[in-house]
């Protein structure tokens, strides 16, 4: 039976997990146990990832139940932070898990910043590795075969789960490996495998033969549909995993086919059909034929070849002889059913049998961003009932510093300081006078351009990195694949922009603020100043002791006491409001778990009518009590007015103490709104660093994915050919030279001509042994020519490498100079009466030569040609010297036409 088939892992590289999450937990969770306990969390997480990915698993349970627990933290983690580009960037790479990569290039990868990335590629592994584990288990035994038969369902469940997830956990088109149709067919292959092994098992507990062949045709099934997906899609036989695996289930595909046909041969026999029987055996002995003809390389069915001829020989020498039944023709049998008892495993985390959530008092994101919503919600809220209770408040003010009431009843001497303005000029001392609100003046426009330069700082980042990126993307057009800066910076765009019209509003309030100041700058001025002071600056009048026991003086001082006692009322009610809490969180969750959604508005509407609504009907009670007084006041001044003696003094009197009044009032509202935008600005400034970082994490973000595009397509550059293709010349695919004698390799392009042929020259002496500088002798068949009229012919290029083309030399074209070599080396095989040699001492750098026989004086040796050059291996030699006389081959005397056929360095 041939070998189950396992997947190779994905190959990730290391992530910095701790940074980030700990800057995020830090931003979003106050300080204190909490905040700790989650990063601590953090740390495990980055652990957990480490003992996943960061080192080689052994093919074993508790390897997959690592990869499995980091998936499920995965999964329990991801709705609690905000991984996206342009929130929480976290890029995880991953090599494409079939390709082998190339010398140049290296293999293929993806980097994504997104968490759904990271968990299809940990699926995958655990599915490939629940793979690995299946096909190592023992079948020859019930635990073994329970084993690859659940690890198979879950490699064909995860497979299947990527299948349908990976695109949308994407966006964008993932790497072959994880591709739909990758993890589609190995979901088809795990699965067959799964119903091979209760084949298996069905076949060792020796059940109806009937069971075993539905089982045996649906593995078929199986196997032929996977058989199918390999050799239809495009994208799959490039990877050479793939081009292995269709011969394996080609021949299983055929073998299980085999299985079906000999087991229900059986079950034909039982039912007496024995011409059947031989049909069908004759079927399985054909199939195995043809898988042991084709697919020898990768199964043996050796053993099942021998089972089925057995049964076939019996089957035929019994109708034979006994039963003499008509043998049917295949497309006649009845067709074999079939019976799938495999199931792909669903994936539903947790996945692990040891999983415990890491951050398990932390509330998903949607729950953190409805809880934000509704914490603004309820800000407005208290806002506008303290907004509305303050304006009320100052209006009765206004009305009554008009009136100049409560003074006018205080001031019935006509030269004394009033009781109620010599209480406001005590009170705007202790709040500090015109240097409180001045130094309060003077530090909003430092805050202010705080705040500006913050937020300039933080656009200016986005911008930079914008501008890089649109420069690259008008550099590698198609190629810089990723997504443009400015798409993914909208939303930080549309935030920063917010802010600056924040900022834009808070300078028009300072302005209105300043510009109130100073109109009663003078009048607060003199509030400040000692009591004899302010009392020399009031002007006199006539005595109206006389209205001090009238009616209208009473009811006036008793409805200005309601009105006191209105306003006192309005600070208990803005106490009140600030002072209600409430955690929305449990009633998120609760509204999450149920419905798997959170209808944010219904919720916290609902919940803030609860707590705010009587709040909201005293408040009103409150603007309709005002109103009523305020209209009573108003007549009973007429009438007090009316009663009192008037006069130039008493009237200029009177409106000084309405001034002073009047500046009381507005100093204790510009004094508390300067307070408010100095804790605005505070307040802002806080925020706006959050921004800041939340820019600065993601221009980091991208710009590590940039550095990791650019090293990619750096390889992805280097693996394209540098130049196009070009045509072989035919010398070069001539056959090559024995082992051990290395020919020259042709330096340029030339036409060869045939030499002529010449006689046999003498005997010469035998060569020393061959060595990198010795000389080599030519094969012992080969022709011995005369010099040829012109270049001779190339010699085919040695078996050997050939080396790097080196440089022409100067003045010779066509001429490489060979380190080492030594041009005039040859004229020492020229020498006049050579005596006799004896035994040749050692050379440096040559090995011993061994005696050299006596030769005669040679005068002269004009036909006999040159030693070649032997020089090191992986580089052809030289061809031989021509006679005197004669050019020297293959270096013209004048420049030649042809042009170097390697190029030239």
């Amino acid at each position: 039976m041939a070998t189950f088939i396992s997947v190779p892992l994905k190959k990730s590289s290391e992530v910095e997990l701790v940074k980030p999450l700990s800057k995020f937990i830090t931003a979003t969770y106050p300080a204190g146990e909490e905040q700790g306990e989650y990063i601590r969390a953090v740390e495990e997480l980055n652990k957990l990832r480490k003992n996943a990915l960061g080192r080689p698993l052994d093919k074993h349970e508790s390897s997959l139940e690592i990869v499995l627990r980091y998936y499920d933290q995965l999964c329990a983690v991801e709705p609690k932070f905000p991984f996206s580009e342009n929130q929480l960037c976290l890029t995880f790479t991953w090599k494409d898990a079939f390709d082998k990569g190339s010398l140049f290039g290296g293999s293929v990868k993806l980097a994504l910043a997104s968490l759904g990335y990271e968990k299809t590629c940990v699926l995958f592994n655990a599915a490939a590795l629940a793979s690995q584990i299946a096909a190592e288990q023992n079948l020859d035994n019930d635990e073994g075969l329970k084993n690859a038969a659940k690890f198979y369902q879950l490699a064909s469940g995860a497979f299947g789960h990527i299948k349908d997830t990976v695109l949308t956990a994407l966006n964008r088109e993932p790497t072959m490996d994880i591709s739909p149709e990758t993890v589609g067919t190995l979901k088809l292959i795990m699965l067959a495998q799964a119903q091979e092994v209760f084949f298996l098992k069905a076949t060792s507990d020796r059940m109806k033969d009937a069971v075993i062949a539905k089982l045996a045709n649906q593995a078929a099934d199986f196997y032929g549909e996977a058989c199918k997906q390999c050799q239809y899609k495009d994208n799959l036989p490039k990877y050479f995993y793939f081009q292995e695996v269709l011969s394996v289930l080609a021949a299983k595909h055929t073998i299980m086919q085999a299985n079906a046909e000999l087991h229900q041969s059986v079950v034909s026999k039982q039912k007496k059909h024995f011409g059947e029987e031989i049909a069908r055996l004759q079927r399985s002995a054909e199939l195995v034929k043809t898988v042991a003809s084709g697919y020898d390389e990768y199964v043996s069915v050796k053993d099942l070849s021998e089972k089925i001829n057995r049964a076939l020989t019996a089957a035929k020498k019994d109708n034979d002889f006994i039963y003499h039944d008509r043998v049917p023709e295949v497309k006649d049998l009845e067709q074999i059913g079939k019976a799938a008892l495999v199931k792909a495993t669903t994936i539903t985390p947790p996945l692990s049998q040891k999983f415990a959530d890491l951050f398990e008092k932390m509330v998903p994101m949607v729950v953190q961003q409805s809880m934000s919503i509704y914490s603004q919600r309820k800000a407005e809220t208290v806002n506008r009932l303290v907004g509305t209770m303050r304006e009320a408040t100052n209006l009765c003010n206004g009305v009554l510093a008009s009136l100049n009431l409560p003074a006018a009843l205080e001031d019935l001497s006509g030269d004394s300081i009033p009781q109620s303005i010599a209480e406001k000029a005590r009170a705007v001392v202790q709040l500090g006078g015109l240097q409180s609100i001045e130094q309060l003046i003077r530090d909003l426009p430092e805050l202010l351009t705080r705040n500006r330069e913050i937020l300039d700082e933080s656009l200016k980042m986005l911008d930079d990195e914008e501008t890089t990126d649109n420069e690259l993307r008008t550099k590698f057009n198609q190629r810089w694949n990723r997504t443009p800066s400015g798409d993914l910076y909208k939303s930080l765009r549309t935030e920063g922009a917010k802010y600056g019209g924040v900022l834009d509003q808070a300078v028009q309030a300072d302005q209105v603020v300043r510009d109130r100041y100073t109109t009663h700058c003078d009048m607060i001025a003199l509030l400040c100043k000692p009591e004899n002071e302010l009392n020399a600056a009031i002007p006199s009048a006539n005595p109206t002791k006389t209205l001090q026991g009238s009616e209208v003086v009473n009811v006036l001082r008793s409805q200005l006491a309601q009105l006191d006692a209105m306003k006192k009322e309005r600070e208990t009610v803005e106490e009140e409001v600030k002072a209600v809490t409430f955690d929305m969180s449990t009633s998120f969750l609760t509204a999450l778990s149920q419905d798997g959604a959170i209808n944010e508005e219904q919720l916290s509407l609902s919940k803030l009518d609860q707590l705010y609504g009587a709040y909201n009907q005293r408040v009103q009670a409150t603007l309709r009590t005002q109103e009523e007084l305020l209209g009573q006041v108003q007549t009973s001044h007429q009438e007090f007015s009316s009663l009192k003696q008037s006069n130039t003094e008493a009237n200029q009197r009177e409106e000084v103490l309405k001034k002073l009044a009047s500046a009381h009032d507005s100093y204790v509202e510009i004094s508390n709104n300067l307070r408010e935008g100095t804790k605005f600005y505070n307040d802002l400034t806080e925020i706006l660093l959050k921004f800041q970082n939340k820019c600065s994490d993601i221009v980091f973000a991208r710009k590590t994915e940039r550095d990791e595009l650019l090293k990619d397509l750096q390889q992805s550059i280097a693996r394209e050919p540098s130049a196009p293709s070009f045509n072989v010349p035919a010398y070069q695919s001539t056959p090559a030279a024995p082992a051990g004698v290395p020919t020259p390799a042709p330096r340029t392009v030339f036409q060869p001509q045939q030499p002529q042929a010449k006689t046999q020259p003498p005997a010469r002496p035998p060569p020393p042994s061959v060595t990198p500088q010795a000389a080599s002798t030519p094969p012992v068949n080969a022709p011995i020519t005369g010099p040829p009229n012109s270049n001779p012919p190339p010699v085919a290029p040695p078996t050997q490498a050939q080396g790097p083309p080196y440089p022409s030399y100067q003045g010779y074209p066509g001429y490489f100079q060979m380190p080492g070599y030594n041009p005039y080396a040859y004229g020492q095989y020229n020498m006049p009466n050579m005596p006799n040699m004896p035994n040749m001492p050692s050379m440096p750098n040559m090995p011993s030569m061994p005696n050299m026989p006596s030769m005669p004086n040679m005068p002269n040796m004009p036909n006999m040609p040159y030693i070649p050059y032997q020089q090191t291996p992986g580089q052809g030699g030289y061809p031989a010297a021509p006679p005197p006389g004669q050019p020297y081959h293959g270096y013209p005397q004048q420049p030649p036409q042809q042009q170097p056929y390697y190029p030239q360095q």
